[in-house]
């Protein structure tokens, strides 16, 4: 990290660690991108928090979904950036695990890794990288799960199905990818089925949220909301974002994506908080006060994605994106360690405020690629 950008940080860090917490306010009101956002310092900052994040690796399997979404955070930064050791260490993972997805062949977490690998082959052209993921998928397509969606099931079977709405950033994008990479429509048909599947189940068409799963229909928040949990619906904003990057444009189902999309963002737009972060119960931010950088990432993600590509109006959330991106900075320490992201869980929970994970670097490296983008456009 240069001087610049370290003063840059600790600057935001100070501003934001100070302000109070208030009720959300209408994002559009704020400035579009600062000046402090530029390609430049955008870029700088990603790699600080990348190179942080490879030297201090998980511990968890190099194939799990923690692992996994922080990569294709890396695979997103080494499309913008010169370094050529991102790729490489993403192409070092792939040979060191034989370009294997995870061992539970129909659960959606150990497909998460599948994105990376084809994104790799769509760069490299080597059979190897995708070979294994299509046997795979190959075998789910001949012997498909018979389980239903019900959470309250046995875990080993709701597992088997796209039952809990992480799952949508897990699995479809893996699927699409290959679809992609092989021109094989059974994986893309596959892929948008049991989107539906799962979004007929699990969003709620008056709140334009997802619940995480099916035991949280009936809970609620201490202030009598609904518990819809950032992350929950970081993790399907940005689902659907690498699903509408590989859908067709011409695909019947398009639109229906798309008007998903906008809803939610309209939505969670709303929720952002003064600070323009997004804290981990959507709907009860007085009692999680601590603001929270997956979820957040994951949305700004999704806002910055669309707003690039003319899916979302520009003077609506660009002003969020800046704030967004200002704040998620301010989260990132002297030394690229990115903070404030809630552990593993599957609700709205207080944490350490100190807490990282290699899922939460990877939504910020996904918001960054896409700020990037914005910012040179600006430029």
């Amino acid at each position: 990290m240069n001087t610049q950008t370290a003063l840059l940080i600790g600057l935001i860090a100070g501003v934001l660690d100070g302000a109070p917490l208030s009720a959300a306010q209408p994002a559009a009101t704020a400035a579009p991108l600062s000046a402090e956002i530029n390609p430049a310092h955008v870029l700088d900052v990603m790699q600080c928090v990348a190179d942080w994040q490879l030297a201090h690796p998980d511990t968890n399997a190099a194939t799990s979904w923690i692992q996994a979404a922080g990569d294709a955070g890396i695979m997103a930064l080494a499309g913008i950036s010169q370094e050529v050791k991102y790729r490489d260490a993403m192409l070092a993972v792939g040979e060191t695990n034989k370009w294997k997805i995870g061992p539970h062949i129909y659960n959606a977490d150990h497909q998460c890794i599948g994105q990376t690998w084809v994104e790799l082959y769509l760069l490299y052209r080597e059979p190897k990288m995708i070979a294994p993921l299509r046997e795979q998928f190959d075998s789910i397509l001949a012997h498909p799960s018979n389980a239903t969606l019900d959470f309250s099931q046995p875990r080993s079977m709701a597992l088997d199905v796209w039952s809990w709405c992480d799952s949508l950033f897990m699995a479809p994008p893996t699927w699409v990818r290959l679809y992609a990479a092989t021109g094989d429509a059974r994986y893309l048909d596959f892929a948008i089925t049991n989107w539906w599947r799962t979004t007929h189940f699990l969003y709620d068409t008056n709140e334009h949220l997802f619940f995480r799963d099916s035991t949280y229909f009936d809970k609620h928040e201490a202030n009598g909301q609904k518990v819809f949990w950032s992350r929950g619906n970081g993790w399907v904003m940005a689902g659907l974002v690498r699903v509408l990057q590989y859908l067709p444009m011409n695909h019947p189902d398009r639109p229906r994506f798309e008007q998903l999309y906008k809803g939610m963002a309209d939505k969670i737009l709303s929720c952002q908080q003064a600070d323009g972060l997004w804290r981990s119960s959507l709907l009860d931010p007085e009692d999680y006060s601590l603001k929270e950088t997956s979820g957040s990432g994951f949305f700004t993600y999704a806002f910055a994605w669309g707003v690039n590509r003319g899916l979302l109006d520009r003077v609506k959330f660009e002003p969020a994106v800046g704030k967004a991106w200002t704040a998620l900075v301010g989260c990132v320490n002297a030394g690229g360690k990115l903070t404030h992201v809630q552990p593993v869980g599957a609700d709205p929970k207080k944490f350490d405020a100190d807490s990282t994970a290699p899922f939460g670097v990877g939504a910020f490296l996904l918001a960054g690629s896409e700020v990037y983008r914005m910012a040179a456009m600006e430029k």
